[in-house]
């Protein structure tokens, strides 16, 4: 009689005898893994990819700015040498990085209000839409949202360009009559719109936010899909203007969207780069340097100076964690109240 591994017995399967059951998987607890330890492991290789694409840099940016670092020390003929806090006494010295500091923080403040005050008006505006209207419009402005930053400043650099830009072409089709009233002038013909750091700055704030209200208003689209229409259909009821609905229903209720977005508003628009690089057409214009291009003039334009563009580096970055974290702190604080 030959052996079996398993014997039916009114219908169900046995073990035969002499054969061992598999043993269950132990546990990660009984592995020696704590459960507590188990999303700390889930999370170590991508901590891992941050450290190295993030952190390590910033060390690295850290260090230089303490160092002097020119073409000797770039070719390995001469090995770095240590600075101290030289690197930042020289910037915090020079009268151009104060004008960019300045620069920095007016662009910024006026750039995220602007594009706050617009995304949330388009966002409110595509709620109200059909479905399919709606779409279209989103496709249409996240294509502006979608254009790299260099070509951003090529194409509105291009626009107010002062001998083949399509503003002076337009404007000399007013009528002269129209032209003198509102500006004082009847002839566009040959405007340097970009040679004066003051238009350079206009027109950077809005190629700025030309790009960046289509994520704000598509983010805010998608709060207001989230809040009940019965609260709406209540407000009107009542009686309550638009106004008093948006203060009193629509903001509070998105002011966890809001926080996130005026944040990343500030990292972006403090460190503005690509478009003013194309826009001055090189960091020729000091008048209108603002922090990321002093930073990128100090270390790379000849003679280079690493240690001090890095130093200028640390200190944007010292100001953007500074800015988010005092708003950060009133959010909670304002959270802690209600």
């Amino acid at each position: 009689m030959t052996n079996t591994s398993t014997v039916a017995r009114g219908g169900d399967s046995f073990p035969a005898p002499g054969r061992r059951r598999h043993a269950p998987q132990r546990p990660a607890k009984a592995r020696g893994l704590s459960p507590r330890a188990v999303p700390y492991v889930l999370l170590a290789p991508g901590l891992l990819v941050i450290a190295g694409l993030l952190l390590y840099p910033l060390g690295q940016m850290i260090v230089i700015s303490f160092q002097k670092v020119g073409i000797p020390q770039i070719n390995g003929k001469k090995p770095a040498t240590w600075e101290g806090w030289d690197n930042y006494t020289r910037v915090l010295d020079n009268e151009i990085f104060w004008s960019s500091l300045r620069n920095t923080l007016v662009f910024a403040a006026v750039t995220v209000t602007l594009t706050l005050v617009l995304g949330t008006a388009v966002g409110t505006l595509l709620n109200r839409l059909s479905k399919k209207m709606s779409t279209f419009v989103v496709i249409g402005i996240m294509s502006a949202w979608a254009v790299p930053p260099v070509a951003q400043g090529v194409i509105w650099r291009w626009l107010f360009d002062a001998d083949a830009g399509m503003i002076n072409w337009a404007l000399n089709l007013l009528p002269d009559g129209l032209s003198e009233l509102l500006f004082g002038r009847s002839d566009w013909t040959g405007e340097p719109w970009l040679n004066d750091a003051f238009t350079i700055y206009l027109v950077l704030i809005v190629c700025v936010l030309w790009s960046s209200f289509p994520f704000v208003a598509v983010s805010v689209l998608a709060g207001l899909k989230g809040i009940p229409a019965e609260l709406y259909e209540a407000a009107r009821v009542d009686g309550a203007t638009p106004w008093r609905i948006f203060r009193k229903i629509t903001f509070p209720l998105l002011k966890p969207v809001f926080s996130v977005l005026t944040i990343l508003s500030i990292i972006w628009d403090f460190k503005v780069f690509s478009q003013l690089y194309v826009l001055m057409g090189g960091p020729n214009n000091r008048e209108a340097f603002n922090l990321s291009i002093f930073s990128f003039a100090e270390a790379f334009r000849s003679p280079p100076k690493m240690g001090v563009g890095a130093a200028i580096a640390v200190i944007l970055t010292l100001i953007l964690l500074v800015v988010t974290a005092v708003y950060i702190r009133q959010i909670v604080k304002t959270e802690d109240l209600r």
